[in-house]
Formats: structure tokens, sequence, C-alpha cells
């Protein structure tokens, strides 16, 4: 498996530590963001890392900033993204599961380092289920590429 991992200067010490986690799992990491602790621009890792999602370069993506809210709203922005802000790990296993989310978020000033591991562990680990679940998925996407949703102007 291959992952973008981005980060913003509020992040830096947790994407090391995830980094570190998802390696010793055998996972290869493309690191976006930043290395540095100087103010760094979250929406720059995000939209990179999501880049790499929806051109199948990677298969998948994770994300922190400080909340996890800015650097997901850059990547979502990207054609494909289904990226999810999670601050525990039920949300995460479901993301994927009913949404089938490929892209995670989180925040580093939000959930500690111990709980941003648990929640990355419940992503990978889920399975999207498909069903009922696709139909919604294929709803969501119709909203990305049309702007609309046909079963809801009727």
């Amino acid at each position: 498996m291959k992952l973008a991992i981005g980060n913003d200067h509020a992040a830096l010490e947790m994407k090391k530590e995830i980094a570190a986690h998802l390696e010793s799992k055998g996972i290869e990491l493309v690191d976006v963001g930043t290395n540095s602790p100087d103010s760094f621009h979250y929406p720059i890792s995000g939209y990179k890392a999501a880049k790499l999602v929806a051109s199948g370069e990677v298969d998948g993506g994770i994300i922190i900033c400080g909340t996890g809210v800015g650097i997901s709203l850059a990547a979502n922005k990207v054609d494909g993204i289904r990226c999810c802000v999670c601050s525990e790990p039920y949300s995460a296993k479901l993301s994927k599961q009913h949404n089938n989310t490929n892209m995670l978020a989180f925040g580093a000033r939000v959930v500690g380092i111990e709980t941003a591991k648990m929640i990355v562990d419940e992503w990978l680990n889920a399975a999207f289920e498909g069903g009922r679940h696709q139909t919604r998925v294929d709803m969501i996407m119709e909203i990305q590429d049309t702007g609309k949703l046909a079963v809801a102007e009727e």
C-alpha cells in the first residue's frame, strides 16, 4: 500500500509519529507536507495529497493540520476526493465502509497521538461495503460532477 501524507506546521510532530506508525506496517509514504516548524499554508499539502490520490499514484491520503478541517476542505475541492475529518476511530471506520473515503484528516491540536493512531488503523482496516452505500456515493459524485442532485430537484 502507498499513501500520501501531508501536514502544516501545527502538525509536524504528529505527522512524524503517524509516518513512523505507518512505515512500521510496511506502508510506503509520499510526504507532501512541510518538515519545518515555520508557518506553512495547509491548502498546499491538502491539495498535493489529493492530486496524488485522484490520479491513482497512491492508494489514499492522510492529512493533518491543527484541526483537520482546513486541510480537508482543500483536499475535497479536488475532483474524486472524499476526505473525512475524524476525531475518533468509529467515524473513520464508517467513513470508509459507508462513504468510501479515499482520504482521512484529523487535527494535531484536537486528538492525541494514540487516538490518532487508532483513527488511522480503523480507517485503513475498513473496507467499503457497497450496496445502498454505493448509491449514496454515486449521489455525492453527481453533485460534484454536475452541481446538482437530480432526485432532490424533483
